[in-house]
């Protein structure tokens, strides 16, 4: 590892693209894995993640849990935000106000800490409403911002990126202390990022200067690096990982991905806003959600969309999250004649319609997927409207405000503690007390609400097992949701760079060197 300040190797640009463009650089405006990996280029969290995702210091260089409801964390001297300022408490103390305000989609975090007091300028307790005791796991992404430049600016107020909120200061200007540093940002066209030459880190990198470019279509991005346009590129679909094995200066970089996609339904709506059954909500009765279960071949999903690189879940984690239990992945039988039966007992022998939302431009393959399931629903009666857009209006729809305006959706959801509580206490929880915020079909079972709670504060393993196991249980046979696979990991890479591809899809400069 290179010492602070000294070069390893020649410095060089380094250009990349992904399927879509950042949704803002306000670190509190979206909880949205793509957007969070490109914030904390430049932006920093109280602890941060190795490319093996070991947990280590960031802004804090320590820890402890010095009573069962405070985490007390020490931090770091001699850190300046890009602006010069100087970092200390009062920015943790500000940053933790900020993700409380209206427009912050960071509820998930702010909802672990009650409190943040000051004990002096470089020590920060974070106290919480309950004994947690993995605190510190879920802290990467809680981002720090500098107090005074917020102040200056007017942005003491998270980025409503789901509302009218596009002119909040911060959502087109960064003033982190991270690696790297904004120097330009055109919405959907580009971004630059610039060294930090004052980061108090350690890097292998010699970048010094870093293109982001949103390119939409796959084979436009594929083609990009191909040509040498750009260095990396992701994702790839699968599919066209044998056209960047068979050219010049280029591979696919794959791997297993920590994210489940998943299919989700309304059932807190006493009827659909997008469907012809008026008067009921078809998905309150389970065994429609069965029936769509049934209804959907993953394996030809696997084969044919995914060309084999997925894993089939029937759970909403996958292997590598602490707390997965593989005897509790065995997923219902694709079955169409049950799934009919299931349909019919339930009032639908001819089916009915639905609307589908979908994204078009934030997992692998998402679109064909959808695609997919609704030619798969269609043999069962089930005529699918597929609403596919791209990412920014999607979650811009379905996240509205907390409205969560949809009737059947695709979503994908990778812990950020690596741990079980995250997806039950995000995904499988009845939205009540800051859990369920991404629970956007609200399935509500309120034993899986304590449970979420319970898992929280236990600190035996083989308790703590038995508390996760009978969530995931209940979750199961509820058809709470429906869960497909887990996508690979699917980048392609110039042979002219090495980069490190972490399970959790997030892309750091840090860990980038240009040959």
């Amino acid at each position: 590892m290179a010492l602070p300040g000294v070069k390893t190797a020649e410095a060089k640009p380094f250009k990349w693209a992904f399927q879509g463009d950042v949704q803002t650089v306000d670190p509190h405006g979206l909880f949205e894995t793509f957007t969070l990996g490109f914030q904390l280029n430049f932006y920093e969290g109280l602890v941060s993640r190795s490319a093996d995702l070991e947990l280590q210091p960031g802004l804090a260089t320590s820890w402890e849990n010095v009573e069962p409801t405070v985490w007390r964390f020490t931090l770091r001297q001699g850190v300046t935000f890009h602006n010069g300022s100087t970092f200390n408490a009062d920015d943790v103390i500000f940053s933790v106000q900020r993700i409380n305000t209206e427009g912050s989609d960071m509820k998930v975090i702010a909802g672990l800490i009650k409190d943040a007091v000051k004990v002096d300028d470089y020590t920060v307790d974070l106290v919480t409403e309950q004994p947690d005791p993995i605190l510190p796991l879920q802290l990467e992404i809680f981002m720090i911002m500098d107090k005074e430049w917020s102040e200056e600016h007017g942005t003491t107020q998270a980025t409503n990126v789901k509302g009218d909120d596009q002119g909040n200061y911060a959502n087109l200007h960064a003033n982190g202390t991270g690696p790297f540093m904004v120097v330009e940002r055109q919405p959907d066209v580009r971004t630059v990022l610039k060294a930090n030459p004052n980061w108090w880190g350690e890097t292998k990198s010699n970048v010094t200067e870093a293109t982001f470019t949103p390119i939409s279509q796959d084979a436009t991005r594929v083609a990009a690096l191909i040509s040498g346009d750009v260095d990396m590129a992701y994702p790839v679909p699968v599919q066209d990982w044998k056209r960047l094995e068979g050219a010049a200066g280029v591979s696919p970089l794959t791997g297993p991905e920590a994210r489940t996609i998943f299919l989700g339904f309304d059932q807190a709506r006493d009827e659909l806003l997008y469907s012809n059954v008026k008067g009921k909500n078809p998905f309150k009765d389970q065994r429609v959600r069965q029936a769509f279960y049934q209804a959907i071949d993953i394996e030809a999903i696997k084969s044919k969309i995914m060309r084999g690189a997925s894993t089939p879940s029937n759970l909403m984690i996958a292997p590598q999250i602490n707390g997965f239990n593989p005897a509790l992945n065995k997923r219902l039988p694709y079955d169409v004649d049950t799934a009919k039966g299931l349909l019919s007992e339930a009032g639908y022998p001819e089916g009915f319609e639905v609307t589908m939302d979908c994204p078009n431009d934030r997992y692998v393959n998402d679109e064909r997927i959808c695609q997919a399931v609704a030619s798969m629903l269609a043999r069962i009666g089930v005529k699918v409207d597929l609403l596919a857009q791209t990412k920014s209006k999607y979650f811009g729809k379905v996240l509205a405000q907390n409205d969560y305006d949809t009737s059947f959706f695709l979503l994908g959801w990778t812990p950020s503690t690596f741990d079980a509580h995250n997806a039950i206490s995000s995904l499988m929880s009845c939205r009540v007390d800051g859990k369920g915020a991404f629970n956007l079909g609200g399935y509500c079972n309120e034993r899986v609400t304590e449970l979420a709670d319970l898992i929280q504060v236990e600190t035996d393993p083989e308790k703590r097992q038995a508390l996760i196991d009978e969530a995931n249980k209940i979750h199961s046979e509820e058809v709470g949701h429906i869960p497909l696979h887990q996508q690979p990991l699917s980048w392609g890479v110039s042979d002219g760079v090495t980069v490190a591809q972490r399970p959790d899809n997030m892309f750091h400069l840090r860990h980038v060197t240009v040959k």
